[in-house]
């Protein structure tokens, strides 16, 4: 059983900063490309960035330049930081992972995820 667990969401006025984090857990040998993605009202699920285990980035044109996604492999951790934040980032965000279990089974695995509200 695999399980995302993200934190960092809050209230922020337009122009300041947060950053997303998402712990996994559970029985991992590996996990592949982890990313970030959200669900704004009315919305979609879009992707924001994502992070292969080498440390390749992609990220969706309207966040290149104002977020930055990291990963931590020891940890089994991702991050997100964001910068510039504008009121069209509100969302929740939720964390992704491609894992491979102890069983060698794999799983596209989902987060809880975080409400991010950006006021002007």
């Amino acid at each position: 059983q695999v399980q995302l667990v993200e934190s960092g969401g809050g209230l922020v006025q337009a122009g300041g900063s947060l950053r997303l984090s998402c712990a996994a857990s559970g029985s991992i040998l590996k996990i592949n490309t982890m990313g970030w993605y959200r669900q704004g009202p009315g919305k979609e699920r879009e992707l924001v960035a994502t992070i292969t285990s080498g440390g390749t980035t992609d990220y969706a044109d309207s966040e290149k330049g104002r977020f930055t996604i990291s990963r931590d492999n020891g940890k089994n951790t991702v991050s997100l930081q964001m910068n510039s934040l504008k009121p069209e980032d509100t969302a929740v965000y939720y964390c992704n992972a491609r894992v491979v279990t102890t069983t060698l089974q794999w799983y596209d695995v989902w987060g809880q995820g975080t409400q991010v509200t950006v006021s002007s």
